[in-house]
């Protein structure tokens, strides 16, 4: 009985514990296209690590949809949930967040864009009501610099990214 316990309090934690760690906005400096309009405050964040995974079309590589596990804190403690193609951010109580790009910085020219993203938060759970997503303090993720050896090929490139998930203020 008291291991059930503990198990669900950590469970509880794990998922409270992004809401409760990161409740300021990021610091985007010069590139304030990428603030959060206002009236919406930060409701949590999570750490990604995982890929951005690209498909050779004869002439380009092309953006597929990335593949990430969101975590609580930057060493990879806490499993919130995933990242998927929509682009759509999926947490582990089933709640879901599609986003749409609103604005785009290149910030290291060896680094995929931070991002800011209109959202739609679906179902209960952590993304519910969210408004806004933030990517940013992105590590790796563009696709190759050298040409496909067949149509198809696919490129499965590691990237890590902060993102921050806004709510509206009552």
């Amino acid at each position: 009985m008291n291991r059930r316990i503990t198990i669900a309090a950590l469970t509880l934690f794990l998922l409270a514990a992004p809401a409760l760690a990161g409740t300021r906005a990021p610091d985007v400096g010069p590139y304030t296209k990428l603030n959060v309009d206002p009236g919406h405050k930060v409701a949590f964040h999570t750490f990604a690590e995982g890929v951005q995974i690209y498909r050779w079309n004869g002439s380009a590589w092309a953006f597929i949809a990335p593949e990430a596990i969101l975590y609580a804190d930057e060493a990879g403690h806490g499993v919130v949930g995933i990242h998927y193609a929509g682009p759509t951010w999926e947490s582990n109580s089933g709640s879901k967040v599609v986003g749409s790009v609103l604005e785009r910085q290149i910030v290291d020219q060896s680094s995929i864009p931070w991002l800011k993203l209109a959202a739609d938060g679906a179902g209960p759970g952590i993304f519910k009501n969210i408004t806004f997503i933030q990517r940013v303090n992105t590590t790796g993720g563009l696709a190759p610099t050298e040409p496909g050896d067949f149509i198809g090929q696919e490129a499965r490139i590691a990237y890590t990214a902060e993102y921050y998930f806004y709510r509206a203020q009552h």
